[in-house]
C-alpha cells in the first residue's frame, strides 16, 4: 500500500442530479469516510452544485474519486469535464462511461464482438406488440436504455401489460429496450484494477432484482461463493472482463450477467461506478477475497493514478487478494 500522502488532495464527487442521487450520496459518504480513515486528504463535493467546475478548479485537488451514479456522472459527461480540467479521476474514461451507460449501444457493441446478450427490440408507443411477443416470447424485461438501479424497469408476463411497461420506462428515457427474459439465475462480477472479483449470485423473492430488492429489502440473498463450479465461475469472470474491456471500460466496475436454464451466460449490462453502500455488491465480493472496505476504497483510488494494468487475476471466494 502506498502512503496516503501520495494521492494529494482528493475530491470525492457524490450526489449529483440523476435519479440515483440518494444512492450516490450513500456511496460517496461511505467512500469518503473510508479514505479519511486511511489518512487520505479527501473532501466531499456534491456534483449538483452549479459551480462544480469552479470548485474543482479552485480546490487544489490532485484527483477525483467519482462516486456518482447515473446520468451526469456515470455517462461520460463528468469525465469529459474532468479531463478538460486536467484532473485525474477514478474509473472509466469518456467513451467507456458513455457506452456502458447506454444499454442499447452496449448490447450492439457486444453483439458485434460476438459476445452473448439477450435478444431484444427497441420499443415505442406505436410498436407492434404482437410482433414483439412473437419474436421474443414471454416473459419480457422492459427497461429504459440509459438509467440505472433498475429504475423504470418492469417484468412483463402478459402481452396486454407490455404497452404500460414501455410507457413506464419511457418516462425515464425515450429509448426503451424490450428483452427476452433469461430466468436461470442472475450473477454479477466486480473488477478492480487487475483483479476480477468472485461472482455473486443474486436471489430475491420479488419478480426480479429491482430497486426495492437492491436497496430496501432485507430478504435479498447475495451468495458468495456463488455456487458455480470453479471452471464455470472462471468462465463467467472471463466473459465479464471481455465485455468490460470491449466497451473500453477501465479501472473498476461491475458486469451483470444472466444464466439460462442450460447454464449459458448472457451479458446484461456494465456499471462503471457501482454502488458502495451497505447493500452493494463490489464491497461484498471484495470482502470475500480479504479486502476491507477501506482497502477497496484505496484500490479504487489507485485507478486514478494511471498505473499500467497487469494480467487480470480471476479470484474465487476464499482466495487472498494482494493489498
Amino acid at each position: 500500500m502506498r502512503s496516503p500522502n501520495a494521492y494529494g488532495r482528493v475530491a470525492v464527487l457524490l450526489g449529483g442530479r440523476s435519479a440515483e442521487r440518494e444512492i450516490s450520496l450513500k456511496s460517496g459518504s461511505a467512500a469518503l469516510a473510508a479514505l479519511v480513515a486511511a489518512g487520505v486528504d479527501a473532501v466531499g463535493v456534491d456534483a449538483a452544485a452549479p459551480d462544480l467546475l469552479a470548485q474543482l478548479a479552485a480546490g487544489n485537488f490532485a484527483r477525483a474519486f467519482v462516486a456518482l451514479h447515473g446520468r451526469g456522472g456515470e455517462d461520460g459527461t463528468l469525465q469529459g469535464a474532468l479531463e478538460w480540467l486536467g484532473l485525474p479521476y477514478t474509473g472509466s474514461g469518456v467513451l467507456g462511461s458513455a457506452l456502458a451507460m447506454d444499454k442499447l449501444r452496449a448490447k450492439q457493441l457486444w453483439q458485434g464482438a460476438g459476445l452473448p446478450t439477450a435478444a431484444y427490440q427497441v420499443a415505442s408507443a406505436d410498436s407492434d406488440w404482437d410482433a414483439v411477443v412473437a419474436q421474443l416470447g414471454l416473459p419480457l424485461m422492459v427497461k429504459p436504455a440509459r438509467e440505472g438501479s433498475s429504475i423504470g424497469m418492469s417484468k412483463v408476463e402478459r402481452a396486454v401489460d407490455l404497452p404500460a411497461a414501455v410507457a413506464t420506462a419511457a418516462a425515464h428515457d425515450p429509448q426503451v429496450l424490450v428483452e427476452r427474459f433469461i430466468g436461470g439465475g442472475e450473477y454479477t462480477v466486480g473488477i478492480v484494477g487487475d483483479r476480477v472479483l468472485p461472482a455473486i449470485k443474486l436471489e430475491t423473492p420479488r419478480a426480479f432484482y429491482d430497486y426495492e430488492a437492491k436497496y430496501l429489502r432485507d430478504d435479498t440473498r447475495y451468495l458468495c461463493p456463488c455456487g458455480l463450479p470453479p471452471d464455470a465461475e472462471h468462465a463467467l469472470q472471463r466473459l465479464a472482463l471481455e465485455a468490460f474491456q470491449a466497451l473500453d471500460c477501465r479501472g473498476w466496475g461491475r458486469v451483470d450477467l444472466l444464466l439460462d436454464s442450460a447454464g449459458t451466460p448472457y451479458l446484461m449490462e456494465a456499471n462503471t461506478v457501482p454502488g458502495l453502500t451497505d447493500h452493494s455488491l463490489v464491497p461484498l465480493a471484495a470482502r470475500a477475497v480479504g479486502l476491507s472496505f477501506e482497502q477497496l476504497a484505496l484500490a479504487i483510488l489507485d485507478t486514478s493514478l494511471g498505473l499500467p494494468q497487469g494480467t487480470p487475476r480471476l479470484l474465487l471466494a476464499g482466495e487472498r487478494a494482494d493489498v
